[in-house]
């Protein structure tokens, strides 16, 4: 019998070209959920979108980019 494994779900949050990877704080939450949680440390993320995910070294992946703009 062939047993399917759950990935584990990384979420990483990319601003000003710096990418900070974030644990899985419940792996019950949907990934707005889980944005919502880490928003109290990063408020950059109340703006953000979420993109696809992807399957990456055994974890699935999904990036938190911000939508802000720089003005210049």
């Amino acid at each position: 019998m062939l047993l399917a494994t759950q990935l584990e779900r990384v979420f990483i949050l990319k601003d000003n070209g710096q990418e900070i990877r974030l644990n899985d704080p419940e792996p019950k939450w949907n990934v707005e959920s889980v944005m919502n949680f880490y928003a109290n440390m990063y408020p950059i993320l109340t703006t953000a979108k979420v993109s696809a995910p992807q399957i990456k070294d055994d974890a699935i992946e999904y990036k938190f980019e911000s939508v802000m703009g720089t003005k210049g």
